[in-house]
């Protein structure tokens, strides 16, 4: 870490807000564009990846996370494309873990290697993991993901529980006519293995733009089980959160479609090539790399990651038809 960032750090954060009055305290840093699983939702199944040298370093991504702890950022996640096939990640969980301001450390991953990879995130420093399982059968598993193993996925679930990386929650995008009909079988895993599921719509990031919405996933839910009743669940992120009757899991549901969460929107992306993206539906970036790449000081980047933040869309556009271009495996999921 530089001598800038240092004195930079050294005294307790600042709150950090954009143009439109929101606090911002939570950074997705997304380490790679790679994955060893190809999902329907996240490409288009081209592999074209970034060449090494495009992707930022661990030491900058540090200096990135750094400089904005020093500005207010508290909670850190992790992304990919899938992290865990970035060798080392451990090394920058502990890089990002020391840095003052920073609260929090957690990772989005598929769970293919997380059985391995366990015991050594928790003791690096990271707090949870949320993984993805878009469906409960393993045939379909495989067709959701092109070629992965959800017995493998299961089993890096329960490894993380035994890591004491807890809550595990269990990320579902419902797809309409592919895996919504395993809505019930998700809710009923909360009560039989108190698993924590989080319904999330499907974003149009390809051409199949339909959504199931949260309010059609509670109704099915409620007709076929029972009442959900609202719980409160600690955390930075946009779900909400509730419980079946007897349940020790929770049913969590995000809906960036049908009800849009901007207003409270708390996030910045941090692509594995060095953009800063100031909203995950908004093409709009800021590119860093060059400026960790050049002579600029630590305080020059912050008042560019300033001015940047202070622009940050108000909500996404995705009622006028305004779409992203790049896809969910090039921003980071």
């Amino acid at each position: 870490m530089s001598v800038n960032t240092q004195t930079m750090l050294s005294g307790c954060p600042t709150e950090l807000y954009d143009g439109h009055n929101r606090r911002i305290d939570y950074l997705r840093i997304s380490v790679t564009d790679r994955c060893n699983l190809n999902c329907v939702y996240c490409g288009d199944g081209r592999c074209d990846n970034l060449p090494h040298g495009a992707i930022l370093t661990y030491e900058e991504i540090t200096r990135v996370a750094a400089i904005l702890a020093g500005m207010g950022i508290s909670h850190i996640r992790l992304t990919g494309g899938e992290p865990l096939v970035r060798p080392k990640v451990d090394v920058l969980i502990g890089m990002l873990r020391n840095l003052p301001g920073i609260e929090e450390i957690s990772m989005t991953t598929n769970g293919t290697l997380l059985e391995r990879w366990a015991e050594l995130l928790r003791k690096s420093g990271l707090n949870r993991v949320n993984v993805s399982v878009d469906s409960l059968k393993p045939e379909r598993f495989k067709e959701i993901t092109r070629g992965g193993d959800l017995g493998r996925v299961l089993n890096g679930i329960e490894a993380a529980k035994i890591a004491g990386l807890k809550p595990v929650k269990v990320n579902v995008v419902v797809m309409p006519g592919v895996n919504d009909d395993e809505i019930t079988d998700f809710a009923r895993w909360t009560i039989e293995n108190g698993a924590n599921v989080r319904f999330i719509e499907q974003m149009p990031f390809t051409k199949n733009a339909a959504s199931v919405t949260v309010a059609d996933m509670k109704t099915i839910i409620e007709t076929a089980i029972g009442k959900l009743e609202p719980v409160y669940e600690h955390g930075s992120g946009p779900a909400s959160y509730f419980k079946l009757p007897a349940a020790k899991g929770t049913i969590g549901f995000i809906q960036p479609v049908s009800n849009c969460f901007c207003d409270n929107c708390n996030r910045l992306r941090l692509t594995a090539d060095g953009k800063l993206r100031l909203c995950l539906l908004d093409d709009s970036e800021l590119d860093l790399k060059p400026m960790l790449r050049g002579d600029l000081t630590d305080a020059e980047i912050k008042l560019a990651l300033q001015q940047a933040i202070m622009k940050k869309p108000a909500r996404h556009q995705l009622a006028d038809g305004i779409v992203p271009e790049k896809l969910m495996r090039q921003i980071g999921g």
